[in-house]
């Protein structure tokens, strides 16, 4: 099922965008996009408008320089001229992040490791869901077009230069005019009736958020992968092992919520305009909600939260002394100089059966005296527990709601 005319006339309102409906219909819908009535900078929550026209994330640092990546094997897709822009009136707005792609061979070599992704290495022989986030002129969109069709593949882009190319060279093409920060993405899994697998050449300078809403969006399995490019050195830090500079908050939470791979470094040549840094190729498998339960045993992703951030925020120090003041504010200081306590059953059962992030998750007796790059993701999970509970295994819910909104701010994922 396509995006229904309720989300879209929800989504209109909540964003302050008027519906145009294409003259041109597929088959099996008709598609929608959206156009804004008003130039206030109200239109965009988040974002502000410049006097000259020019669109800003109102959090981020405008001097930000964006990056991106690319390199590749032998592939069935065919190396294809990318999308030449219209001369004089497209120029890449530094001001949202935009570095198209211009390079044939990295979109082949992208397209390739994103089926691989969305059919788990051959596992799946299909694709049924592919949600684009900015496609900007169109370099993996013509790809994406070719190889599954407009009834499969739908876009969600800011720039209304960018919607009014691609609709131009696919009429039948769904294209949501909207700020991918506002998606809500378990909505839009649901009206598809499946979960969602994800591509995208995504801005940089805010890819920690939209990573983020993505893991948010994997409580309720509503998307599957996502095979996205990044900067290289925040690519790094997602796979990152423990004990290392580049071991942080997106270690943890990636490793824990899913299967991460770094598919290949791309240089800024393959871009224009040219980044100043390399980029990566990100594949995610999300575990989903039921997987992801069994490694939390009980631990609510909230909490778990609470205890990674705070802990990092003074990454030198031991964890002791970096979580005292939480200890404090709950009334649980004796945790601090106590053993850790006892693994649920359901995550002995996991190690009896072998399962490697399991055989990782026991705390050392000596963790308080250790430093936060020095705990792995399931350590994180059980000094959690240490902190917030659960200590009975009786409340322990199989079907425990995850949170709708932990990682991602709260202001975002508003459609």
């Amino acid at each position: 099922m396509r995006l229904t005319s309720f989300l879209i006339h929800n989504a209109a309102l909540a964003t302050g965008f008027v519906l145009k409906q294409s003259t041109k219909t597929h088959p099996s819908f008709q598609q929608y996009y959206f156009r804004p009535y008003s130039h206030s900078s109200s239109v965009l929550q988040g974002w502000v408008q410049d006097n000259d026209g020019e669109w800003q994330w109102e959090e981020d640092d405008p001097n930000y320089t964006p990056s991106t990546t690319a390199t590749t094997t032998a592939s069935p897709v065919a190396a294809v001229a990318t999308p030449q822009l219209p001369a004089g009136s497209f120029r890449p707005k530094k001001s949202l992040g935009q570095n198209y792609l211009k390079d044939p061979n990295t979109v082949v070599k992208i397209i390739k490791a994103f089926h691989q992704d969305a059919t788990h290495q051959g596992q799946r022989s299909t694709v049924k869901r592919v949600v684009e986030l900015g496609p900007g002129a169109g370099a993996l969109t013509d790809r994406l077009v070719e190889i599954y069709g407009t009834d499969v593949v739908q876009c969600i882009e800011i720039d209304e230069r960018s919607i009014d190319i691609l609709h131009k060279k696919h009429p039948d093409l769904q294209v949501t005019h909207a700020d991918i920060l506002q998606v809500n993405y378990p909505q839009l899994a649901d009206l598809e009736g499946q979960a969602l697998v994800v591509i995208g050449n995504l801005p940089y300078y805010i890819t920690s958020q939209i990573l983020f809403a993505l893991a948010d969006a994997s409580h309720s399995g509503a998307v599957d992968t996502a095979t996205v490019t990044m900067q290289w050195e925040v690519g790094q830090r997602m796979v990152a092992p423990t004990s290392t500079k580049d071991y942080g908050i997106l270690s943890v939470v990636f490793q824990l919520y899913a299967d991460v791979k770094c598919h290949f470094k791309i240089p800024p040549t393959v871009f224009y305009p040219q980044p100043k840094v390399d980029s990566a190729l990100i594949g995610v498998h999300f575990l989903g909600p039921n997987q992801l339960r069994q490694r939390l045993a009980g631990v609510q992703p909230a909490h778990l939260r609470r205890i990674v951030t705070t802990a990092f925020q003074q990454r030198r120090k031991t964890v002791r002394n970096s979580l005292k003041k939480l200890a404090q504010e709950l009334e649980v200081t004796e945790v601090l100089n106590g053993p850790p306590r006892p693994l649920p059953m359901m995550v002995q059962k996991a190690m009896d059966e072998g399962d490697e992030f399991a055989l990782q998750q026991p705390l050392p007796d000596n963790w308080a005296s250790k430093r936060p790059e020095e705990l792995k993701p399931g350590q994180f999970v059980e000094l959690t527990r240490l902190f917030f509970g659960p200590t009975d295994e009786a409340v322990i819910a199989e079907n425990a709601p995850l949170g709708q909104k932990v990682w991602r701010k709260m202001k975002h994922g508003k459609l």
